[in-house]
């Protein structure tokens, strides 16, 4: 069983590789197959993630411990090491359902709306897939680079103006992360000799005092390129605009892209600069505590003063993010138990509304100036299609208004973080694990508890306004016309995130269990570095 497991961790980068390359080998108007690949594919990913979430749960054959794959039998740390521990299994199961949601919702019409869509969207899952199982940074920056080729194609996929300024400017920002990535890890590797996580934990203690400070250079420059993604104040600005521009599934994936940042910031944060790196022990935490309250604030002044549903989506991403971020500086293994739990409520959240403001502009009987409607060209129609309904939307569904009334309803109390669902349980979990990680309580845990609260209230203000602008004043419109796969798709978010509520006394233990790991760094040292007894070491090279 352990060796089935041990075999698993490759096939969340093996399997959505293949079938990209699979789906290329058909002609683009053989779209019926190409998404059946694509939907079966993402289906087992949520299996082979499910399972991986068992295997490192309390309960599961490993019972706590991170599973280490070693890519041709090399040992760490001189060959490629794959880890599925409790984090990474816990993000690789969020992604995976995201990404069988959102394919769901895109099936009704935006997988045609463009070229090679299901292609870019398995490339982006293998990305992101990648970066939360790498073990060393060199394969991080490789991971990086291909979830970031797959978005440039998704944002810009449906065509439009508005999507074409957008994709530029995310195209150059991201560019210049990637710069910074390369100096950063190439300042680390010159002075440690190593980029293996595990390895780096052991060896920073023992770094010279004279070659210290160039070290914390090198992750500080690394730092910004992973804050660049997470959408830290001011290094986020680019985020409302690219996410409101991206068609609606794009806009829904690309809140797990946010979080690639964010999984980044907690594991090297826990991982290298723990008690156990000497000197550098604390190293950053403050300036991400500083920065992760003024970009709630960014977030929550961007959400009060947007005039669009989709902006505020993307401010509220921003809010997250920043709320997370604070969580890592901040410390204390409750408050970032809290601040896991939050950050899946929330990412249900937000991508369940990105969905959701599709249908809601179709409500008003328009499409939103920033996300304008796909081009269905002859070259992407189905062969089989005479063309009669090339511009039907859907169908009338009589109840189709009350479940987007009620839908937004839910995403609102969600984002927001108000009772009794699992937004308000994360934030809550947060201020009493800040409130206890420290006594007497410090003026920072009290601005960060201030803060959010405040942020909750602005979040309430911004979505009862909209829902009054978008659901109340509709007079004698009809209702929209949707297609069922579309309602199935927010359906299936927004009921993930009722289990979460209805079930959080067991999301809670997990994600406890997952802070106290991870602030355990040297048992996921040895996990790494010991070799595995069934799987040879290989040879030194």
């Amino acid at each position: 069983m352990n060796e089935f497991i041990r075999h698993l961790v490759i096939v969340p980068i093996v399997l959505p590789l293949l079938a990209a390359a699979l789906t290329l080998s058909f002609d683009e108007r053989q779209r019926n197959v190409r998404a059946a690949i694509s939907f079966t594919t993402t289906f087992i990913l949520l299996v082979v993630a499910l399972v991986l979430l068992f295997a490192a749960s309390d309960s599961g054959p490993h019972q706590g411990a991170a599973t280490a794959y070693a890519i041709g039998d090399w040992a760490a740390p001189f060959g490629i090491v794959l880890v599925a521990d409790r984090l990474s299994a816990m993000m690789l199961a969020l992604t995976s359902f995201l990404g069988l949601s959102t394919l769901l919702f895109s099936l009704a019409r935006w997988d045609r709306a463009g070229p090679r869509f299901h292609a870019l969207f398995l490339l982006l899952l293998m990305g992101v897939n990648g970066a939360f199982l790498t073990g060393d940074l060199f394969n991080l920056f490789v991971f990086f680079e291909v979830l970031l080729a797959a978005s440039y194609g998704l944002v810009l996929h449906g065509s439009g103006l508005a999507r074409v300024k957008a994709g530029l400017h995310y195209v150059v920002i991201n560019l210049a992360a990637s710069s910074l990535f390369l100096v950063g890890v190439a300042l680390i590797y010159g002075i440690t000799g190593t980029l293996n996580m595990a390895d780096l934990a052991a060896k920073i203690p023992a770094i010279a005092d004279a070659d210290r400070m160039l070290f914390e250079i090198g992750c500080a420059i690394l730092g910004v390129a992973f804050l660049i993604k997470a959408g830290m104040w001011p290094l986020g600005f680019w985020l409302p605009a690219t996410y409101s521009a991206a068609s609606a599934p794009a806009a829904s994936i690309f809140v797990i892209l946010t979080k690639v940042g964010a999984y980044v910031i907690i594991r090297l944060s826990l991982l290298l600069f723990g008690p156990e790196a000497g000197a550098s022990a604390g190293f950053g935490q403050q300036f991400l505590v500083v920065g992760g309250i003024a970009t709630i604030v960014f977030g929550t002044v961007g959400v009060l003063a947007s005039r669009t549903m989709s902006r505020v989506g993307g401010y509220c991403v921003i809010v997250s993010a920043g709320t997370i971020l604070a969580v890592v500086g901040a410390g204390g293994e409750a408050a970032l138990a809290g601040g896991l739990y939050y950050l899946i409520s929330s990412t249900l959240g937000a991508s369940a509304f990105f969905l959701l403001i599709e249908l809601l502009n179709r409500a008003r009987g328009s499409t939103s100036a920033a996300i304008p409607p796909p081009i269905f060209s002859d070259e992407f129609r189905d062969p089989y299609d005479d063309g009669t309904e090339t511009d039907e939307v859907g169908v009338l569904i009589p109840a189709s208004v009350g479940l987007i009334s009620g839908g937004y309803i839910l995403c609102a109390l969600l984002l927001a973080g108000l009772p009794p669902l699992s937004g308000f349980v994360g934030k809550f979990a947060v201020m009493t694990g800040v409130m206890a990680s420290e006594e007497p309580v410090s003026g920072v845990a009290w601005t960060l508890i201030g803060v959010l609260t405040v942020s909750s209230f602005a979040m309430l203000v911004a979505f009862a306004r909209t829902g009054i602008e978008v659901l109340w004043a509709q007079g004698d419109r009809p209702a929209p016309k949707v297609k069922p796969v579309e309602l199935i798709a927010i359906g299936v978010l927004l009921t993930a995130a009722l289990a979460l509520s209805i079930e959080g006394g067991l999301a809670m233990r997990f994600v406890t269990s997952t802070s106290a790991w991870l602030h355990a760094p040297m048992d996921y040292v040895a996990a790494v570095l010991t070799p595995a007894p069934s799987l040879p070491t290989g040879g030194t090279p």
